[in-house]
């Protein structure tokens, strides 16, 4: 497999967003001295860094060049896209950062979620995700989720930027067969899915990764890594792992890449507090390993 491998910016982040000491372009020479081919920044900047968002960008961009980086890409969340009052000036803000990333960065594909959608019934707890998300989107929810990013493929398909919904508790697109169901409504072919099957085992009732990845189809843009096990006696909570180390067999998920032919980015992640530069370490040699076994 050749596919490009993405770090995460977890694995930079102190608490808040921060870097801590380390500047942007230190991040940049830490992913690539581990081996990884481009980083996946956040879209919303960092909580210590007093910049514009195109300065943001342009600071990205230095760091890829001077590195060597092959690959920016960038999160952003649409979380008022079902919000009638303020959805409009949100969706604007988008389209702009996506204009930048897409010229600044070179980014050509971006990590996208919707908005939160709660529970039904007020104090359920907030680890019940079968009982948020897509199990409570309503008619409404669905239609303006779509209309909003509807609204942006236009642009998207102008200046060459796919966004992928990311697989994740609490959106309307929060299993492979809800984000399909999202996309499908959309119908651009500049919008897609991020598959993040380490989000998709906190439900009871879900896929195999195989099944998962059947279901994205062709509108797999990008896929996110990561693992955890399941804690004995509790309901819908899990202890994140290793990348190597949990209940996810990422060398049959490989495999079922391989089968299907899909050449995208995979993002690792490390969702875990702690020393994230060990972590990055550790991970980031099990996917060498991982990988060398599809060469």
């Amino acid at each position: 497999m050749n596919n490009p491998i993405i770090m995460q910016i977890n694995y930079a982040e102190l608490a808040g967003g921060s870097f801590g000491r380390r500047s942007i372009g230190d991040v940049c020479a830490f992913a690539k001295g581990l081996g990884f081919d481009g980083i996946e920044f956040r879209g919303k900047i960092p909580t210590d860094l007093d910049l514009s968002f195109r300065e943001y960008a342009e600071k990205i961009a230095k760091g890829k060049r001077e590195s060597g980086l092959s690959d920016i890409l960038f999160g952003f969340n649409l979380l008022d896209c079902t919000n009638e009052e303020k959805r409009d000036a949100q969706i604007e803000d988008m389209i702009e950062k996506a204009k930048i990333v897409r010229e600044v960065c070179g980014a050509d594909v971006c990590n996208v979620s919707g908005a939160w959608i709660s529970a039904r019934e007020a104090g359920t707890p907030w680890y019940r995700y079968d009982l948020c998300g897509s199990y409570a989107a309503e008619a409404r929810d669905w239609d303006l989720t779509a209309d909003a990013f509807s609204r942006m493929a236009p642009t998207l398909e102008k200046i060459g930027l796919r966004f992928a919904f990311e697989t994740h508790m609490g959106y309307v697109h929060d299993l492979p067969a809800s984000a399909r169901r999202l996309v499908d409504m959309i119908g651009s072919p500049m919008i897609g899915i991020n598959l993040d099957y380490g989000n998709t085992v906190y439900f009871k009732e879900r896929p195999t990764t195989e099944e998962a990845i059947d279901t994205c189809g062709d509108k797999l843009f990008y896929t996110h890594l990561k693992n955890s096990v399941s804690i004995p006696g509790s309901e819908n909570l899990r202890l994140p792992t290793a990348l190597g180390e949990g209940e996810i067999n990422h060398r049959a998920y490989m495999q079922k890449l391989v089968d299907v032919g899909y050449t995208g980015r995979i993002g690792i992640e490390a969702p875990r507090q702690g020393d994230r530069i060990w972590y990055a370490k550790c991970d980031m040699a099990y996917m060498k390993d991982l990988l060398a076994d599809f060469t």
